[in-house]
Order: structure tokens, then sequence, then C-alpha cells
């Protein structure tokens, strides 16, 4: 699941991040409201967590413009305790969830499971083409009911491709969006990690489902 985490204080975001990351997550962190903005506008993010207290744009203006653009993804603010307003005033402008600081990461983790399960449905967590099914929640993948042993990076990558089958993805996307960060767009990282991926599937399923578009980057096969 990719995060947005808009959070100023850099000691708590650096916690978090490792926690969230630990768990499988890709996350942009962000250390100010109007970049962590712009770059909901920009991208699309299974969850944003949003900090109220930051500089720039604040975290309660941020949930209010997204709402009225149409950004619908849920969104979990960070309050203080004593912000009961301010808790009050997010639930009322479309915050899905509010934790209050301090928090430990493995709550945060369970209310990002919770709200996606609430907002999209259990079924919409289950990704399955053919023989294949990833489960978003549990993360486990298994192929003609065998269980596929993959690292978080190749069950990232998989997940990113089985949520478009038939779209084409460059390596530039795939490295954004599975990987959380820049790279030299001439890396092999996309290719290694598809090239492992494509062994284990095949080893049970006969077929990786992964075609290679010459140029360009990779696809999920839609059946």
């Amino acid at each position: 699941m990719h995060i947005l985490y808009i959070e100023d204080e850099a000691r708590i975001a650096n916690f978090v991040c490792a926690g969230l990351k630990e768990q499988g997550f890709v996350v942009d962190y962000i250390d100010n409201g109007d970049e962590g903005y712009y770059r909901a506008m920009e991208n699309e993010y299974d969850v944003i967590v949003l900090d109220i207290m930051l500089p720039g744009k604040d975290g309660l203006a941020i949930l209010k413009s997204l709402r009225r653009a149409g950004r619908n993804f849920p969104v979990i603010l960070l309050t203080a305790r004593n912000e009961l307003d301010d808790r009050l005033e997010g639930l009322n402008l479309g915050a899905d969830d509010y934790l209050s600081k301090p928090f430990f990461v493995e709550e945060l983790i369970a209310r990002i499971h919770a709200v996606i399960r609430r907002i999209s449905g259990e079924r919409q967590n289950i990704l399955r083409v053919g023989s294949l099914t990833l489960d978003r929640i549990t993360r486990e993948v298994t192929c003609n009911h065998q269980l596929v042993e993959l690292t978080t990076r190749e069950f990232n990558l998989l997940e990113y491709l089985m949520r478009s089958p038939g779209r084409v993805f460059t390596r530039t996307q795939i490295l954004e969006h599975v990987w959380g960060y820049d790279f030299n767009p001439n890396t092999n990282l996309v290719d290694v990690c598809v090239q492992r991926l494509r062994k284990k599937i095949e080893k049970i399923a006969g077929d990786s489902w992964i075609d290679s578009v010459r140029g360009v980057g990779y696809s999920f096969r839609k059946s």
C-alpha cells in the first residue's frame, strides 16, 4: 500500500516511516503542508496520514481542499491530546479516523488497515487473476492454492501490477511507486526484481503472468 505521510516533527517521522516500511508499506514522507498538498493532488495514495499542525498549509486546510477537489482517499489525522475541537472539525471535513499523539506505530498500522477495509470493502483487498490470488491485508500470495513466498519488494511489485491488469507501466513509474523514492532511470533494479518474481510464480503456475513491453516496461496480463 502506498502511504503519503505529512509530518513536520523529524524525530517522530523517522520512527514512524521505519515502522511502516518494515510492514511493507511504500511511504512518501513530506515535512510541510504546501508540498504535502501538492503531492496529494498529483498522485494516487491508498491512505494519507496527516498531522494537523504543519508549517505552510495546515492539516485541516489540506483536508478541506482535498475533499473540495474530489480527492476522496482515506485520511487519518494526527492530533495532540487536547485538540478536541480540531478532531471534531477534521471528522466533519471528511477525515476517516484520527490518532492522538503520542501513539504506537502498531496502532497506526492497525488503523490504516481498518480504514481501508471500511472504505474499500474486504473483497477489494483480494486481487485475483487466473489461478493467482493476492491478499493486500494478510500480504499472502497463492497460486493453485499453494503459497508463493515473496519478499516485501516482490509483493509490492506484484500488487502494483495486479491492480491494473493490462496496463503497461514504465520502469520509472514502477520505481516511484514500489521503491518510493527516486533512482537513476537507467538502474536495473526493476528488471532484477521482475525476473525473481517471475521465477517464483512460474515454479508453481508454469507461467509468470508478467509481460515485458520492449522499450517501455512491464504489464500484468488480464487473463
